[in-house]
């Protein structure tokens, strides 16, 4: 692996991670966090950069193609095989690749409408098909995933974003503003929760796949270059999330005092983007937007069918391609807000489970990778994560959740992270005597 290619592919990572979620919800973030800014990133950071890169390695780690279904099925093959089916489903058809075009959308796209043309059905229909297609030419040569994203999608919307970026350092649009509701008295937890949002840690455990089929492509097959080649692609990615997030976080913090509070990180950027560069601004976001959505859905897509091609071979790869990205043309018409307010709960649901999931890959040698101590440790995190999540959902589970409201961290929606440690710790002493 030449150092060139090696960038190539860490370039081609940080653009699978860099979608619309990524960039909306930093402003967000900044604008509520102002001056409790950089303890409230720190978090952020955590959940949206730190996690994802141990996700990556996870995956390189558990041998790649089958990564997440291995590390899975530690607990047992069953549960390996539906855990991985239900990442797979929530990350891509189901909200995952649904969320790019819609978004895309929202902010590429009906900006340039007219009043009655955004109210309609019709616009958000043609431009669903006009960006499937796009992702079904794209995506049907995964051998080609790397040269088509890190040779010309990521530099084209690298620089655009650092253009936004170098600006609103150079000219600030105003002063950071007063900290608001959570970020006042617990910045740095309601950020780590806010990083679920991206869903880049569950996107990992699926990017990391790509990633080791790109380097294996390159002709690197053995464990210990795969994690060399994975590291490297994982921090150049990493380094790229962190510019981007920590810039586009100090323009939301910085544009209270002239475009006021808003109620999305799509206004804010769509607004500060005006004021930086006047009547483009609102057209390099919109470019912004659809390429960060485009390179994601694409590796979304193959990544989903790559997957369920090596589960079910009796169809090819590129049927998978059309039927996730079909499917998903399907579900994004269902437009963006009711999107998000299905995906949130499950995402609760499942987010912390991931996460437990993954960490526990890199020390299972040490209790000797028994199941009892995954099942203990998963199920305490599972009846905390499912209890919040329907609790988001605006389901009454309120005797569990007053119940649930004694542990630490709870307030924080960290609840899930003591009875992990508890189920683990719990297992290990009973497998111990197991042995015995």
């Amino acid at each position: 692996m030449t150092l060139r290619k090696n960038f190539l592919i860490g370039l081609m990572l940080f653009a699978l991670f860099l979608g619309a979620g990524n960039i909306i919800f930093p402003p967000s973030l900044g604008q509520m966090a102002g001056e409790n800014l950089f303890i409230a990133m720190t978090g952020f950071l955590i959940t949206g950069v730190g996690l994802p890169l141990v996700a990556v390695l996870a995956i390189a780690n558990a041998g790649g193609q089958s990564g997440l279904q291995i590390i899975a099925g530690r607990v047992h093959p069953i549960f390996g095989i539906v855990f991985t089916m239900i990442i797979y489903m929530a990350i891509g058809p189901f909200f995952g690749i649904p969320r790019t075009a819609t978004v895309s959308y929202e902010i590429g796209v009906v900006p340039f409408l007219s009043e009655r043309a955004a109210s309609s059905d019709w616009p958000l229909a043609l431009f669903t098909i006009c960006f499937f297609l796009v992702t079904i030419a794209l995506a049907l040569n995964p051998a080609k995933l790397v040269d088509r994203i890190g040779k010309v999608l990521t530099p084209v919307l690298f620089i655009i974003i650092s253009a936004l970026a170098i600006k609103s350092i150079l000219t600030p649009i105003g002063t950071i503003g007063q900290a608001q509701g959570d970020y006042v008295t617990h910045p740095f937890f309601r950020s780590f929760v806010e990083g679920y949002l991206t869903m880049d840690v569950i996107a990992a455990l699926v990017f990391g796949i790509v990633v080791v089929n790109a380097l294996k492509a390159e002709g690197v097959t053995k464990k210990g270059p795969i994690m060399k080649g994975m590291m490297i692609a994982g921090l150049i990615a990493a380094a790229g999330l962190t510019f981007v997030y920590v810039s586009l976080s100090y323009i939301g913090a910085t544009s209270v005092e002239v475009i006021g509070m808003q109620q999305n990180g799509g206004a804010i950027l769509s607004l500060a983007s005006t004021v930086l560069y006047g009547s483009a601004g609102t057209s390099i976001l919109a470019v912004t937007i659809i390429f960060a959505c485009l390179t994601t859905s694409i590796g979304l897509v193959a990544a989903c069918a790559q997957f369920f091609n090596e589960i079910f071979p009796s169809l090819s790869y590129k049927i998978y391609v059309l039927i996730f990205s079909i499917f998903s043309a399907v579900i994004a018409n269902i437009g963006l807000t009711e999107l998000i307010a299905i995906s949130l709960p499950v995402l609760m649901m499942i987010y912390p489970l991931a996460i437990v999931l993954m960490l526990m890959s890199f020390i299972d040698k040490a209790f000797g990778r028994k199941p009892i101590v995954y099942i203990l440790a998963l199920s305490a995190t599972a009846f905390v994560s499912i209890f919040d999540g329907l609790l988001v959902a605006d389901i009454d589970v309120k005797p569990v959740t007053k119940l649930l409201a004694q542990l630490p961290l709870y307030k924080q929606q960290i609840g899930w992270l003591v009875p992990a440690i508890v189920g683990a710790f719990a297992g290990v002493i009973i497998s111990f005597f197991q042995k015995k």
